[in-house]
């Protein structure tokens, strides 16, 4: 069991998933780092750095399972060092003649920084397919309800009429943007890192430039160009737009727990079986995972502070920005990934009920203030009819249209045609929109 309750055998399916936990695990994360040191011995044996043979031995033995990790951290403990107790581990495996040519003229920060390009590019690659796989979702939705009428909320108050269609399309253009994000930053954070001490590559005189190349390239990465050791954008921006994504996810989350409510009834979300909401009420049907999905986020957010605060670091090397990373990088890809797991299931399971919708808005008398005011001022002015509507219904108290009628201002004919005209034409309209917008970008991508 984990000594964290993210990574504990009870609870971690609550903070990310299996296919996170893939690349984060201490032995997933290990690995990658021997097959990144590899990809430098290889990329060193190219220029004649390292023999070719020393290389391949080096391949060989560089598996996790082959390591001792009970030495690699009691070596760790001991140097107070970072690596060297891996770099110990895998001599320890290696042919004496192959152990002078591990690690050659690299540092800490080129195997941990080159990790994060992997991770940026591996965890988006599955950010970018699961928001695909929500939009996707969410512009059914649109669609199926682009004319079901229901009440638009401001202040948490019954508003104007809108449609649910409407709401679902918001939900799906921000996560348009999102992909968008994503693909804007792709090039920006795949990179590798080889810098050297302090990001010069003096070890390697004139070969360096082309070392690096070579090494980036091994990876699967592309090559930043320059030394990025305390120049932390990349990854403040990459956990930026993680925990923006979770962002979007809670307010679609916090909606259906909103409008959940027994006394609303508007959404209801899916409820696996065998689930229960409460041991001790148990006529209740919790909305968990809109809950779950404002708690992600929250944490999100905070991880993503901890990244951006490594944007001021100083001179070329300082270990406070980017070892501060190695705890809110993989924390927030991993709630990200479990959001995004969690919405998913929200969206494809979501329980639509279009006549509490309908008697939301009979209850209010179908919610048309807006129209009436807007038939209203085509005779009185905008801001007369609006003190006149306000004089009526907050100082006189009476219906809205006998108070009009009353003051000789509209027949009552004419505050029903206003009040019932087309008040969600522009919503749906703008449905329309949305989905044509993203089906276009969608089969742009394929």
């Amino acid at each position: 069991m984990g000594t964290r309750l993210s990574s504990s055998t009870l609870y971690a399916h609550l903070w990310g998933t299996p296919e996170t936990d893939a690349i984060f695990d201490e032995p997933a994360m290990v690995q990658s780092w021997l097959d990144i040191l590899v990809a430098l011995a290889r990329a060193q044996a190219a220029l004649g750095i390292v023999p070719p043979a020393a290389a391949e031995a080096i391949a060989a033995g560089a598996r996790v399972e082959a390591l001792d990790l009970g030495f690699v951290a009691e070596q760790t403990r001991l140097t107070s060092h970072s690596t060297l107790g891996l770099i110990r581990g895998l001599q320890q495996v290696l042919p004496p003649d192959v152990r002078e040519h591990v690690y050659v003229g690299a540092t800490v920060q080129d195997v941990t920084d080159t990790w994060f390009g992997t991770v940026l590019r591996d965890v988006g690659a599955i950010v970018h397919r699961d928001l695909l796989a929500v939009e996707d979702l969410l512009l059914g939705l649109a669609t199926e309800h682009r004319d079901t009428v229901m009440a638009g909320r401001t202040h948490g108050q019954p508003g104007s009429p809108v449609t649910f269609g409407f709401k679902v399309a918001s939900w799906a253009d921000e996560v348009r943007r999102h992909l968008d994000r994503l693909a804007g930053g792709r090039e920006r954070w795949g990179v590798g890192q080889l810098a050297g001490a302090v990001g010069a590559l003096a070890f390697f005189g004139a070969d360096g430039p082309e070392l690096r190349r070579r090494f980036c390239a091994g990876v699967g990465l592309a090559d930043p160009g320059i030394s990025w050791l305390t120049s932390r954008d990349r990854i403040a921006e990459f956990g930026g737009v993680l925990a923006m994504v979770c962002g979007t996810l809670a307010r679609i989350g916090v909606e259906v727990y909103e409008l959940a409510r027994p006394e609303i009834g508007e959404l209801t979300e899916p409820a696996a079986a065998g689930a229960v909401s409460s041991i001790t009420m148990p006529h209740k049907r919790n909305p968990e995972i809109g809950e779950h999905l404002d708690t992600l986020a929250r944490l999100a957010r905070s991880s993503s502070a901890v990244l951006l605060e490594g944007m001021v670091a100083g001179h070329e090397r300082d270990g406070r920005a980017w070892k501060a990373e190695w705890i809110a990088l993989p924390e927030i890809c991993q709630l990200t990934a479990a959001a995004l797991h969690l919405a998913r299931g929200l969206l494809a399971g979501l329980e639509v009920h279009p006549e509490a919708m309908a008697a939301t808005l009979d209850r209010f008398g179908g919610l048309g203030s807006e129209r009436v005011l807007a038939g209203l001022a085509g005779r009185l002015g905008k801001h007369r009819a609006q003190q006149v509507m306000h004089e009526v219904l907050r100082e006189d108290g009476t219906d809205l249209a006998a108070g009009l009628v009353g003051r000789g201002l509209a027949t009552a004919q004419e505050v029903r045609a206003w009040g019932t005209g087309a008040a969600v034409d522009g919503a749906a309209a703008m449905v329309d929109t949305v989905v044509a917008r993203a089906r276009s970008a969608r089969a742009d991508e394929r």
